[in-house]
């Protein structure tokens, strides 16, 4: 049950974390507070999330194309989930968010060198 103290806590922390720049690391650790989930559950838990979540985003953009009308904020905070799954995920599996993105950066760095950002399968 949240009670006041909860609630203090969190508006410090909102007042600290607003007054600078968040990076990568911070973020999954500030996440990790709220992951409610069994540890039973890691890795599975998150991967479902985030596939529910990366469908959320899809609707969102398949309306756009029916109605005409663009929800940027409705998919800024689809996007936000999904970056709460990669971090959900990425702390089960004992990987910090910003080795995760330095190795994705990497990966298709090397591809774009080699001209072979195009194309499919991952090992190109």
């Amino acid at each position: 049950m949240i009670n006041e103290t909860d609630l203090e806590a969190f508006g410090y922390w909102q007042e600290q974390w607003k007054s600078k720049p968040l990076d990568l690391n911070s973020y999954q650790k500030a996440a990790e507070r709220t992951a409610i989930y069994s540890t039973k559950h890691a890795v599975l838990y998150p991967a479902l999330g985030l596939a529910g979540e990366a469908g959320e985003v899809a609707n969102k953009v398949k309306k756009m194309m029916r109605d005409g009308e663009f929800d940027k904020e409705g998919v800024k905070q689809e996007l936000g989930d999904c970056l709460w799954y990669i971090a959900a995920m990425s702390r089960d599996l004992n990987v910090s968010m910003a080795d995760l993105a330095m190795s994705n950066l990497e990966k298709l760095l090397d591809r774009k060198s080699r001209g072979t950002l195009k194309g499919n399968g991952d090992k190109r």
